[in-house]
């Protein structure tokens, strides 16, 4: 029982982290319809960006915000001078951030090298807890956990139950109508990116607190919250803390007690949802 709970605590402390990162992807994927294939290098620009300001600074909340300053900033200028032009082109616009995903590796690669960095945390949350039925249990687990947890709480919020949120649902289903009310779509769509690449940058920053930050891990964050979204369901918070919960459970219990077939067990789930319910679990049907 012990090992259960202990898997299951890892498997939902890495699940925060999936959905930190496809709560970006979802916003920008499932309700704008754009296909970026920077999304993972936003993560990891984050992650880098964090690890900076905190070494500096010796304050994480402030590589936090600084990090998602920065490439909230950066997935602006990608929309609005790379891809806005084209954003009704899925090739076209794949294309383009597949190439912005590319040099970013290389750039990052050429200033950080291939040396794993961590990012630097308060000491009381290197420390650990004692939790009945499991025993000893990292401190810094447990906060991203609950950092993931209200940072979804405020988006369901912001995306359900605010004007914004529904100008923003208006604007996917008929932007030609919503523009015509008055509102400026563009400015709409553009800070949906840049919320979008805010959150992926949170996740680098959050997950580069846990594990330390490597080349390559751009693209398989990139793939997992692709997973993510597509099991959650494309444009839906409350989909994309499912598909997370569930990828992460999976891919941990998988690598205990299956640990040669922990991948395919994580893309095995997404096959059988798209088989099951081609929408999803919590997305929408579209005509």
């Amino acid at each position: 029982m012990e090992q259960f709970l202990l898997v299951t605590l890892n498997g939902l402390s890495l699940a925060g982290v999936y959905f930190l990162v496809a709560s970006g992807l979802t916003l920008i994927f499932g309700l704008m319809r754009v296909i970026t294939m920077a999304h993972g290098t936003m993560y990891l620009l984050g992650g880098y960006i964090g690890y900076v300001i905190a070494r500096e600074t010796g304050q994480w909340w402030l590589a936090i915000l600084g990090a998602a300053a920065v490439v909230g900033l950066l997935g602006l200028f990608i929309h609005q001078v790379l891809i806005r032009r084209f954003q009704d082109d899925d090739m076209r616009v794949a294309l383009i951030t597949l190439g912005v995903s590319l040099i970013g590796a290389d750039l990052m690669s050429a200033v950080f090298g291939g040396v794993a960095y961590q990012v630097p945390a308060p000491s009381a949350w290197m420390e650990s807890i004692s939790l009945p039925g499991v025993g000893a249990y990292p401190l810094a687990r447990l906060l991203i956990l609950a950092l993931s947890v209200v940072i979804g709480i405020l988006l369901w919020l912001l995306i359900n139950r605010t004007r914004y949120g529904s100008i923003v649902r208006a604007g996917v289903d008929d932007s030609a109508m919503t523009a015509a009310t008055g509102v400026n779509i563009r400015l709409v769509f553009a800070s949906i990116f840049v919320l979008g690449s805010a959150l992926a940058a949170i996740a680098g920053v959050a997950n580069g607190t846990l594990f330390p930050l490597l080349p390559g891990q751009d693209g398989v964050f990139l793939l997992y919250s692709l997973v993510v979204v597509i099991v959650g369901g494309m444009g839906s918070i409350a989909g994309a803390a499912v598909g997370a919960v569930l990828v992460g459970l999976i891919s941990q219990f998988g690598l205990v007690f299956a640990p040669s077939y922990a991948n395919v067990l994580t893309f095995a789930l997404m096959v059988v949802v798209l088989a099951v319910r081609p929408q999803g679990i919590l997305g929408r049907k579209t005509a």
